[in-house]
């Protein structure tokens, strides 16, 4: 199989959907890899590394996308890029369609499949994709807390450890999965006082054994996360309904209720956020200011790490790529996981979720593959 990769185009957005170790585990395997120069450069890879990996290097995303029938990337295609879409190509990426009515047409209009890493998920619920990236996201979304209580800026002014005889900061997470663990990892090793908020029970005496008491844990409802958020420091939110947009979990007058300089971290950004007030930002410029409140809602939040995350990311990415290359769409029919992340096919949407968040028809992938 012909396997391509090219530069991604969203602001500040340095990752790479395959790294040269990758491209040389294709090539020994006997499939050609295609790479648009530069494509590297930002996770520290040039384009003389993939050249020696085994990769042909060519000049656009153009020659890339009409040269191969597998195009990884890190995030979804922007609007000049829809173009590269065609029939029968398979697009392996973060896609979030649930947020993005327009690419989830595009892609359907151009026939092509259309597979999530944030959607491939084992027998027991697992992401395993997606997890590592919430890896990054929760530890960033705690140190970027972190600095935005700071001077200069609008935050408070608050250091989130405190010191003798200054109570610490306090901190709000809610949900309970990779990114809620790995934020709470983190905001315990700077002391603040923090709170993890989410419905899923098991999850939270989870997370109370595992931090050994280091954390409160409270079941999210309406009146209970209005209640924690009453005077809040830091809301870092990290709810995830796989394929869905996000609920709506913090209104307005609970934004408002936390008081001037506090600042929210909307991880859920991506699935359209958890928060009334929040809308998605960039690396350029990150923040925004609400209701007195500071924002920072950045939809690829680990592409500030693409070093770190680049590695991450491809390591468990590798041996979905690799399947993909052996078997085509085989590899599909014979992987329940892998099956699971198929979005949309042949102009057909698959994923019942996003069908659902736009009204539009939903097909089984069994009957469209």
């Amino acid at each position: 199989m012909k396997v391509g990769t090219i530069k991604e185009t969203k602001v500040e957005e340095s990752r790479v959907g395959l790294t040269p170790l990758g491209v040389r585990a294709l090539t020994q395997a006997g499939h050609t890899v295609l790479v648009e120069r530069g494509a590297g450069l930002g996770s520290g890879f040039s384009d003389d590394h993939y050249a020696s990996a085994g990769a042909t290097l060519v000049n656009t995303p153009q020659e890339v996308a009409q040269g191969c029938d597998l195009l990884v990337k890190v995030k979804e295609l922007l609007p000049p890029e829809y173009p590269l879409l065609r029939r029968d190509l398979i697009l392996f990426t973060y896609l979030h369609l649930a947020a993005l009515r327009e690419f989830t047409e595009r892609i359907l209009a151009s026939g092509a499949i259309a597979i999530a890493y944030e959607m491939v998920q084992q027998p027991d619920g697992s992401l395993p994709l997606l997890a590592p990236m919430s890896q990054v996201a929760g530890r960033m979304a705690a140190e970027i807390g972190a600095h935005l209580l700071k001077r200069p800026g609008p935050g408070r002014g608050k250091l989130v450890g405190g010191i003798a005889g200054v109570a610490p900061a306090r901190a709000v997470i809610l949900g309970s999965g990779g990114v809620a663990t790995a934020a709470c990892r983190v905001l315990i090793g700077l002391e603040a006082r923090t709170t993890v908020m989410s419905r899923d029970l098991q999850r939270l005496a989870y997370l109370e054994e595992h931090f050994g008491g280091r954390i409160a844990t409270r079941v999210a409802t309406g009146a209970s996360v209005a209640e924690e958020l009453l005077g809040a420091d830091l809301l870092i939110t990290a709810v995830l309904v796989p394929g869905a947009p996000t609920p709506k979990m913090v209104t307005r007058e609970m934004v408002r209720s936390m008081g001037p300089g506090a600042v929210i971290v909307d991880v859920s950004i991506d699935q359209g956020g958890a928060v009334e007030t929040s809308r998605p930002t960039t690396h350029a410029e990150p923040t925004f200011v609400a209701e007195g409140v500071v924002h920072y809602c950045v939809p690829n939040m680990p592409g500030a790490v693409p070093h770190t995350s680049t590695e991450a990311l491809t390591s468990a990415t590798l041996p979905y790529v690799l399947r993909l290359a052996d078997e085509g769409l085989d590899a599909i029919r014979h992987d329940p996981a892998l099956a699971r992340g198929v979005s949309a096919a042949r102009g057909k949407l698959t994923c019942q979720p996003v069908a659902d968040a736009f009204g539009l028809p939903y097909a089984p992938l069994e009957k469209v593959l």
